[in-house]
């Protein structure tokens, strides 16, 4: 299929040309970014050279210019609103890396976000594309609203327990830490190496957009805290809830997530608490879980790699389920060590 990319020189929008790359039925054909328009994919990203030695990157508006089946979004928030509902009319299919459809109340997004949504009417068209917790939805999609890497993360630990009412949907408290590249590549003071090295920071206290997303997808309330830490890429998410069932042990939660995930091939269930590191390079997303009997808490644990797994990866990951096609295509499974 002919593959546009809105936003490619952004870092998630690099990852899904190099993902692309591996699949076979992704052919890019073309590549967006204003502030790089007219300069070759090879000098912005010397990474990708030998897989796209000739694309250039162009406008955004060239795509309305080209024949198109797929357009993916890797705009900033608020961005692809002025292009659905255009994209959509004319047959395209869209998956959208933003915030822009992931939420189904318009009143929430303007909440959360401080701006009205300019297409509404599309928020119960989108398909929320977390394909663990909504496969079925996906099939035949022509509107895929790609999670945010914290809701992912947050989602995929917390949501069996919720989902089995053996812990409180109220009063649920999640920390977690991402790499840098999570805040795309604008210039800010908090990114600047002498201030973020050796350093880490927590950010968005009480009203992190993510906090509303998480609630939505897994129908709790829950308090969210993310921290920057000073690495690349990466995500660990630390998540408490309160026992509902007071017979559930860590071995319990640990059976209950395997059986939840026995048949997910991105998700790998692990005895030992997981690192930001092992998910590094792949769409793989770890999860684990202790019970504390002594103060009746559940410890739901969780990492992946924010660019894939949390971002580009999961949107092909999306795109491959809506298609028919193995939900596994042109994605990589494992990670790299050290």
């Amino acid at each position: 299929m002919r593959i546009g990319v809105l936003g490619a020189t952004g870092y998630a929008g690099l990852e899904l040309l190099r993902l692309a790359a591996s699949h076979e039925d992704l052919e890019i054909v073309l590549a967006t970014g204003d502030s790089n328009a007219g300069k070759s994919v090879s000098s912005h990203a010397p990474a990708l050279a030998s897989i796209y030695p000739h694309l250039t990157f162009e406008p955004t508006e060239a795509v309305f210019e080209r024949a198109l089946d797929v357009v993916f979004l890797a705009l900033p928030h608020g961005a692809s609103q002025k292009f659905v509902p255009a994209l959509l009319e004319r047959g395209i299919q869209v998956v959208d890396l933003g915030a822009d459809f992931r939420l189904k109340s318009a009143t929430d997004y303007a909440q959360w976000y401080r701006h009205e949504h300019s297409a509404p009417e599309l928020l119960a068209q989108s398909v929320y594309g977390l394909v663990e917790r909504h496969r079925e939805e996906l099939a035949g999609a022509r509107l895929i609203a790609v999670p945010g890497c914290y809701p992912t993360a947050s989602a995929l630990a917390l949501g069996p327990f919720l989902d089995t009412g053996v812990v409180s949907s109220e009063g649920i408290i999640v920390n977690a830490l991402s790499g840098v590249s999570g805040a795309g590549r604008a210039i800010s003071d908090r990114l600047h190496y002498p201030r973020l090295a050796g350093n880490a920071e927590a950010y968005g206290l009480l009203d992190h957009r993510h906090t509303i997303e998480i609630q939505q997808e897994i129908g709790a309330q829950l308090l969210f805290t993310p921290h920057l830490v000073p690495t690349s890429r990466g995500e660990l998410v630390s998540a408490y809830a309160r026992l509902s069932d007071a017979t559930l042990d860590t071995p319990g939660a640990l059976a209950l997530l395997r059986a939840r995930y026995a048949n997910d091939p991105f998700i790998v269930v692990v005895d030992e608490p997981p690192t930001m590191k092992d998910p590094l390079g792949s769409n793989l997303c770890f999860v684990s879980a202790r019970v504390d009997a002594r103060t009746g808490w559940l410890v739901a644990m969780s990492s992946l790699d924010n660019l894939i797994k949390g971002a580009a990866g999961q949107a092909i990951q999306a795109w491959n389920v809506a298609n028919g096609q193995d939900e596994t295509t042109g994605l990589p499974r494992s990670g790299v060590t050290p």
